[in-house]
Order: structure tokens, then C-alpha cells, then sequence
């Protein structure tokens, strides 16, 4: 596995009960990359990265093969403690998901579980992580009020906040910007451009648009497969298998 892969996907095959969801996905994300994942609904996208941090496991009936490597790690082996890897690869949702808490302990709930106790710590890793989701500035006077006050691209803003908390490796974003204005979803898209440096970062969006705009590299999956994975560019511009060009160009879909 090269050392700059952060997870190497091999002959995935994921079932919920007889239903196939995923067919032999192969796949390795690179560090500092943002991967986009885009195809029509119900082909397989959020299943899949729900797998990369084994949230899918939740429900009763799946049962997967294959092999998933976190950093030469299989995050299927006993030793891997699901709590372990939920630190190192994070998670943003669909809809923004705050806990009805203050800004504050929104950002420190994670510190927290992991022990940290201290309020000069807590405070640094509130500002720094705040200030890591671009939503400081906006927040700093107001971190003892209720998040359910904030508006919706401020609330996810401050989930990815919260997930940074814990010092991720990896964020994953479900579809991140599709419950928000497009005021909101410019800043996420540009707060993610910002994360890249220091986080690698996939993201399942059923917007082309923005797959194109914000993506170093675009898997297009279509009824549970991988038809195509490479450069956003080359997805965008020369497609290789006509399913892709297909759905890019809103044939399908």
C-alpha cells in the first residue's frame, strides 16, 4: 500500500439482508485529496463511505466481504476498536446534526469522551476548531448559546468544527451542502478547499456542479459498482465509459 494512501478498498461487496449494495469496489484514496463520489440516487454512495468508518454496521442485516485498509490497518480486525477509527476518520451528515448544547460543548463533546477535562485546553481546542470550520469569527461571543439558535449552514459549519475536535485523519461529508442556500454551501465548499491541507476529505454529493468545482479526483458509481474513478478533470472533460458521460452530461439520472 503506498504510504500516501489513506484507505485501500479491495473486492468490497456489501449486502443489506439479499440485496446487493455494493459489487467489487476497488478503490485507494489518497491523502490531502478531496474524492468526490457522485452518482444517481440509491447507487451505492452513502453506503459506501458509511462503510469506510463502519457506521453502516448499524443496520441488522448487512453483512460485507472484502477488505478495507485505514493506513495498512484492517478496520475490520478485532484489535481496531470502532471508537478508534471514528476519531481518526470523521463524519458530516446530510442535515446538520448539533446536539441541543451550547456551541461550546458541541465542539468539546469529543475532547471530552477522550478524557480531556481541563478548561484551558478545552477552551484552545474550541477556538482552534472553530476557527478551523470558519465559523469563528461569527460564534466567539456567543459559545454559551443554544446551537439550535445558529442557521442551518452555521450549524453545519459548527458539525465539522465538532468533528475536528478529536484531530481527525479523515472527514467524510454525506452530502454536506444539500440541505443549505447557496450562500451556505459556497462557504462549506470554500472551508473544504481550506481543509484539505491537513485532512484528506470524501464527499458524496449529487451535485455535479460541485464535485467538479471543489474535487481532486470523482468516482462515478451507478447501481452499486465503480464505472469509473480518476481525475475530476478527466471524469468531467473525457470520460471514458459512456455511462459516466451519460450521467454527467444529464441523460440519467
Amino acid at each position: 500500500m503506498p504510504k500516501n494512501t489513506v484507505f485501500h478498498v479491495e473486492n468490497l461487496n456489501l449486502w443489506y439482508g439479499k440485496d446487493q449494495a455494493l459489487k467489487n469496489i476497488n478503490f485507494d484514496f489518497k491523502e490531502n485529496d478531496v474524492t468526490a463520489l457522485i452518482g444517481p440516487s440509491g447507487c451505492g454512495k452513502s453506503t459506501f463511505i458509511k462503510t469506510l468508518n463502519r457506521m453502516v454496521e448499524m443496520i441488522p442485516s448487512v453483512r460485507i466481504e472484502g477488505t478495507i485498509n485505514y493506513r495498512d490497518r484492517s478496520i475490520f480486525d478485532p484489535k481496531f476498536q470502532v471508537e478508534e477509527l471514528r476519531t481518526k476518520v470523521g463524519m458530516v451528515f446530510q442535515k446538520p446534526n448539533p446536539f441541543p448544547k451550547s456551541i461550546y460543548e458541541n465542539v468539546v463533546y469529543g475532547p471530552k469522551i477522550h478524557g480531556i477535562r481541563e478548561k484551558r485546553i478545552l477552551d484552545e481546542v474550541v477556538e482552534k476548531s472553530l476557527r478551523g470550520a470558519a465559523i469563528w469569527d461569527e460564534v466567539k461571543d456567543r459559545l454559551h448559546e443554544n446551537a439550535y439558535g445558529l442557521s442551518g449552514g452555521q450549524q453545519q459549519r459548527l458539525c465539522i468544527a465538532r468533528s475536528l475536535a478529536v484531530e481527525p485523519d479523515v472527514i467524510l461529508m454525506d452530502e454536506p451542502t444539500s440541505a443549505l442556500d447557496p450562500k451556505s454551501t459556497l462557504k462549506i465548499e470554500e472551508l473544504i478547499q481550506e481543509l484539505k491541507d491537513n485532512y484528506s476529505i470524501i464527499i458524496v454529493t449529487h451535485n455535479m456542479q460541485q464535485a467538479a468545482r471543489i474535487s481532486d479526483k470523482t468516482a462515478f458509481l451507478l447501481d452499486g459498482e465503480v464505472i469509473e474513478f480518476d481525475n475530476t478533470e478527466t471524469i468531467f472533460s473525457r470520460p471514458a465509459d459512456k455511462r459516466t458521460e451519460d450521467y454527467i452530461s444529464g441523460r440519467f439520472g
